[in-house]
């Protein structure tokens, strides 16, 4: 059955707060267990985020979609999976989430609440790397959706954040909800504020590339079949 949209809104919001928690806590822990080693550092952050997005997705995919990500939001809208309406009102709640669970990970690492980050990220190389790293999570989703795949998401989700950890030079934010929450934590996983921006945009830049690549390798496909591969109650209902 298709959700009310309440229900949805409470799902998106504790799952983007998990998401940052999850993020901004393994970095903090990977800070503390491996101090000097920015390799095993990004190795331990890179595997919790992998491992801990696949769970969140599966917890709360049959009843938000488990977008947790306004480009994922807007594509799906874009492509006729989730009404419009939805995916305005996801927006705030995903900025929202984020924020508190970075907020939840300073405190459980007994740290300040919110603690500014003063980690600048604003280079072309980094920009570059966020359209790439959005344009590829945008791909990885709707190819499975539209490929009759929408099973192997959650898996494939993780696996494919977990690697552009190592192959984007930014470690692959592509969520602009995140780049907001990364703010208020000053710790390995946080991004300034004046670097913020250039990540927005690159995303939304990298999200509205990524649909034009889907509308071209994925044509014809009805909304019901193009609902996205986080959304399996439109699917369903669609049944």
């Amino acid at each position: 059955m298709e959700q009310p949209l309440p229900r949805k809104l409470v799902a998106e919001y504790l799952g983007s707060l998990l998401l940052a928690a999850l993020v901004i806590g393994s970095g903090i822990a990977a800070q503390r267990l491996s101090p000097g080693d920015t390799g095993s550092q990004l190795m331990e952050n890179a595997a919790a985020t992998a491992a801990g997005l696949f769970t969140i997705i599966l917890m709360f995919g049959p009843i938000s979609g488990a977008h947790f990500n306004p480009v994922v939001s807007f594509v799906d809208s874009a492509l006729g999976g989730l009404p419009w309406r939805h995916a305005l009102a996801y927006l705030p709640v995903q900025v929202a989430g984020c924020a508190s669970g970075a907020v939840l990970a300073n405190l459980m690492f007994a740290g300040s609440a919110v603690s500014v980050s003063t980690t600048h990220r604003a280079t072309a190389a980094h920009g570059l790397s966020e359209v790439v790293a959005t344009v590829g999570l945008i791909l990885v989703i709707f190819s499975l959706a539209r490929s009759g795949r929408a099973e192997r998401a959650p898996a494939a989700v993780g696996a494919y954040i977990g690697a552009a950890y190592w192959f984007t030079s930014s470690t692959s934010f592509a969520n602009p909800a995140i780049t907001v929450g990364r703010m208020f934590s000053d710790t390995f996983a946080g991004i300034a504020p004046s670097s913020a921006p250039l990540f927005i945009v690159a995303q939304v830049g990298g999200g509205g590339l990524a649909l034009l690549l889907v509308r071209v390798l994925y044509p014809g496909v009805t909304p019901s079949q193009a609902a996205g591969v986080l959304v399996p109650h439109a699917v369903s209902s669609a049944r």
